[in-house]
């Protein structure tokens, strides 16, 4: 099976050696999404700052990918402090409204540019 590189200018560019997103077959793997705006700079707000930016990555990468938020199945969410978990889903809920993917969410030590909070998804691609 034959796989495909996702790319868009209108989420942030890899910032390492890895892909925006990867399409296998009719799957789509996104890497993780950090508050870098599409021009690369970083969003430094608080945690619905940061997680409304990159949850609009997110879409921007799955809409690339022949996608969208809708066919989410699964994302795996990092907050460098769980006490941000309810502001983190305020945010979150606007974004996945109905239908929720499945998800795990984890405390972690640091993040790059020691942002608040990255997400990375799997999607079903059309």
């Amino acid at each position: 099976m034959n796989k495909t590189i996702i790319q868009t200018t209108n989420a942030p560019a890899a910032v390492g050696p890895y892909s925006q997103a990867v399409k296998v077959g009719n799957m789509l793997y996104l890497s993780g999404q950090i508050p870098l705006r599409p021009d690369g700079n970083l969003e430094t707000g608080d945690i619905k700052a940061q997680t409304t930016q990159v949850l609009k990555n997110l879409k921007a990468v799955l809409e690339a990918g022949g996608s969208s938020l809708h066919h989410v199945v699964k994302c795996t969410c990092f907050l460098s402090d769980m006490n941000n978990f309810v502001p983190f889903n305020e945010v979150y809920a606007t974004f996945f409204t109905t239908d929720y993917p499945a998800r795990s969410t984890f405390q972690v030590a640091r993040l790059p540019r020691d942002v608040l909070v990255e997400v990375e998804a799997i999607a079903i691609a059309e």
